[in-house]
């Protein structure tokens, strides 16, 4: 939240964000935005922890709506790192220019440069909201020329960002921005990848860190390592590296019930495969990310601990680069399988921490919690 307090000309606008990556983009935005727009603006941030429990953007505008009365904004809006799917595609943006409210939906931004993504359209939200407050255009007028960068080549190509007229019942909601078709369906499985942050589960799950870091160290030991790694092929090595990931990625899934069951009548079943398949591609690169600093951190401490000469005595060939690449490569894969096993010490709730942002490991708690109360009746 900002320090200083708004005159009585300013304009306030209140940003109401969910924990984790959206207060991140809050905060940011609270910097950047008054120098950008016309007239004095006050940004206020709200990060709220009751918003992530909110399942659809007609819940998320009616409570934004009652907390800029409470706060007396000009305008609010609400960042989510909730995922939202419409008839006409992932949703983008929802306005409500009544009540001068809005909802942005992070993982419909894609999961290249979402900050900048975010910004663009927090533009074109107020922009929207300004004109129809100021009288300078109609809500349900669809504008075809959209600025801020929202119309580039680049969105263009990737998902273009399409702006609807809506009416619906009981509802407040007027104006949709979304990304139809394949590719906006992939740009928000991109999106929710990256608002799940999966380079954080290498730190997340410690007790698989210390196995595999634990099985490595053991492996620099042995010899027959040393042979197994420098004998193989680069195919066979592929395959193995392959396997281990996938192993690890399994084992993730099954021991922690990671995997959105389609049975679930809460559930869309579309919105169930994309949850499922951002669980799996979270997972994959999360686990990459680990392989990787682990072989890196084994390289290192071949190449420091492991003489040339023992190594070409026990090898029986000339020592170089690729000999440490394939030595490290041999404590790595041991080291994976170590993790797989290590992984299930983790408790649920520390691997969803992990594996998820904050809403969505909210998300999976509560239906975790349900099954069990199901379980038990």
């Amino acid at each position: 939240m900002t320090d200083d307090h708004p005159s009585e000309q300013a304009t306030v606008l209140g940003l109401i964000a969910d924990p984790d990556m959206p207060e991140t983009i809050a905060d940011r935005l609270a910097e950047r935005l008054p120098e950008q727009l016309d007239g004095e603006w006050h940004v206020e941030v709200d990060a709220d922890p009751v918003t992530a429990t909110l399942k659809g953007t007609s819940e998320i505008l009616e409570q934004t709506a009652h907390k800029c009365d409470a706060h007396g904004w000009t305008y609010a809006i609400c960042i989510t790192d909730l995922p939202v799917r419409s008839d006409d595609g992932p949703v983008v943006a929802d306005i409500d220019h009544d009540r001068g409210v809005a909802v942005v939906s992070v993982p419909g931004m894609g999961g290249l440069q979402t900050p900048r993504r975010v910004h663009q359209v927090m533009r074109q939200v107020l922009d929207e909201l300004r004109s129809e407050a100021e009288g300078r255009g109609e809500p349900g007028q669809v504008r075809e020329q959209r600025r801020h960068g929202l119309s580039s080549k680049a969105i263009g190509l990737l998902a273009p960002i399409r702006r609807k007229a809506v009416e619906t019942e009981n509802s407040h909601l007027d104006v949709r921005y979304v990304t139809p078709g394949r590719r906006g369906r992939l740009r928000l499985l991109s999106g929710m990848v990256r608002t799940n942050r999966p380079w954080r589960l290498v730190f997340g799950l410690s007790r698989a860190l210390a196995a595999a870091v634990a099985t490595s160290a053991f492996g620099l030991s042995s010899s027959t390592i040393w042979m197994v790694g420098d004998q193989l092929n680069i195919g066979f090595k592929v395959l193995t590296t392959a396997t281990v990931i996938a192993a690890l990625v399994a084992w993730l899934i099954a021991a922690h019930d990671l995997w959105e069951k389609r049975g679930d009548t809460r559930s869309d079943p579309q919105l169930a495969r994309l949850y499922n398949a951002s669980t799996l591609l979270t997972l994959i690169t999360g686990v990459v990310v680990l392989l990787t600093i682990l072989f890196a951190v084994n390289f290192l401490i071949a190449w420091l601990i492991l003489p040339a000469s023992l190594l070409s005595s026990m090898l029986g060939s000339e020592t170089g680069v690729g000999t440490y690449m394939a030595v490290a490569w041999a404590f790595t894969t041991l080291g994976g399988i170590a993790g797989a096993l290590g992984s299930s010490l983790e408790t649920d709730h520390a691997v969803r921490q992990a594996a998820y942002g904050y809403r969505e490991s909210c998300r999976r708690a509560e239906y975790q919690e349900h099954e069990q109360e199901d379980g038990e009746s």
